[in-house]
């Protein structure tokens, strides 16, 4: 099932990409970041009402919700710590890993990075990120290769979001991320406390009061923070 998804084909269904952005444009409308109001997205009104279009449409049951149709909290505090200080992305190359809607990758752009590249297995996130990255005006390279499985981008600083809330994709990350660092990719990480944070590793830069959807989250507000990522101590 998982696999399907990825490849944005269930059975045959909203197989092309057109069917895809038709999808994204009706069942989403566009709407300012709460936490970064300089930018706008195509975002859903109700996150359970979209899942189950979702499902509807797919002709398929438990699918994972659309992560490309909301604000993640982790992803807003990372844009707000990014638009706030431009200095970590202008005129560098910058990489949003699991972009999800393309926030992060927004943001950047809007700070003024060289390039920035935003990493999505998700066939209809892809589509979500060209629309959004069209909507703010910015240029956003949109990939969907499964960073995780090769060598680190090219690029001199990461960003990833909301990314360590289950074990094994949690470890399947940080090792990646380590060798983005290896290879000296600055990594800041957004997160309002997820169950699989690497808090050893972690250094804290700023933490937020960030509204986000209750349905989501269970709560109207979540405190969340951003980080930079620390190698391991060279034994």
């Amino acid at each position: 099932m998982e696999d399907r998804l990825r490849d944005g084909r269930t059975e045959g269904v909203m197989a092309s990409e057109a069917e895809r952005e038709a999808f994204i444009r009706a069942e989403t409308a566009v709407h300012a970041v709460p936490h970064a109001p300089e930018i706008r997205l195509h975002l859903a009104d109700e996150a359970m009402d979209l899942w189950e279009k979702t499902e509807e449409e797919l002709g398929a049951m438990g699918l994972p919700p659309p992560f490309w149709a909301f604000a993640w909290a982790g992803g807003q505090a990372l844009a707000r710590y990014i638009l706030d200080h431009p200095e970590i992305v202008a005129g560098r190359r910058a990489y949003d890993f699991a972009a999800g809607s393309g926030l992060v990758a927004i943001a950047a752009a809007k700070a003024g990075a060289a390039e920035v590249t935003a990493s999505e297995i998700d066939a209809f996130a892809l589509i979500a990120i060209r629309l959004n990255a069209e909507l703010n005006g910015v240029t956003v390279a949109a990939t969907g290769e499964d960073a995780t499985a090769g060598d680190p981008p090219a690029a001199d600083v990461l960003f990833c979001g909301d990314v360590f809330y289950e074990k094994p994709m949690a470890a399947k990350v940080l090792a990646f991320l380590d060798r983005a660092l290896e290879a000296g990719i600055a990594v800041y990480v957004g997160d309002p406390g997820r169950s699989y944070l690497p808090k050893e590793r972690l250094e804290l830069a700023a933490t937020y009061e960030v509204p986000v959807i209750r349905a989501l989250e269970d709560a109207a507000v979540k405190k969340t923070s951003v980080f930079t990522l620390k190698r391991w101590p060279a034994k």
